[in-house]
């Protein structure tokens, strides 16, 4: 019996849908989202990505931080960057801030980094929808081997990148 509903646990894991909900502010924040799914591709995460604004469409931002198929979100937002709070406080379910620079980059990197004690956003650097991918994919490997196999391979990938760029670079008259 005990080895039944072990292996009914692990059924159910596997069944479960990983999703990753990437939500931009406005179209003009897509080309980092373009960034995240390029590394969630690579990891074989399934992931949506939407534009739901927190101050012209809250009740979309709403909607859709209560998808009950979403694991976590990466909110990619500039200026005022309220669409990762906006999501928080509608889940409770991990999301992470992606600030997008721009003329006034403090104000997104702020808005992620100082929020309400309760109410936490994960935030990674500007413009980094690569990193917001590989947090996302972190913590959905705490419960995949599958994702941490996939996690491990990318590292070793950039590992053996960073060692091929510097052979080159020895090799060369720089």
């Amino acid at each position: 019996m005990k080895g039944q509903r072990s292996l009914f646990k692990t059924l159910s894991l596997c069944l479960l849908l990983m999703v990753v909900q990437i939500i931009v502010g406005s179209k003009s924040d897509i080309d980092i989202a373009k960034k995240a799914a390029d590394v969630l591709k690579k990891l074989g995460i399934e992931y949506r990505i939407s534009i739901a604004s927190a101050h012209r469409t809250p009740d979309l931002v709403e909607s859709l931080a209560e998808s009950k198929d979403t694991e976590i979100f990466i909110a990619i937002a500039g200026l005022a960057a309220a669409l990762p709070g906006a999501i928080a406080s509608h889940t409770t379910r991990p999301v992470i801030g992606v600030p997008v620079s721009g003329k006034v980059q403090l104000d997104s990197m702020l808005s992620m980094i100082q929020m309400p004690k309760g109410m936490p956003v994960a935030t990674v650097g500007l413009d980094s929808g690569e990193n917001a991918a590989l947090l996302a994919g972190e913590i959905l490997a705490l419960n995949n081997p599958r994702i941490a196999d996939a996690l491990r391979e990318y590292r070793h990938d950039m590992r053996t990148k960073i060692l091929q760029d510097n052979q080159e670079l020895e090799g060369s008259d720089v």
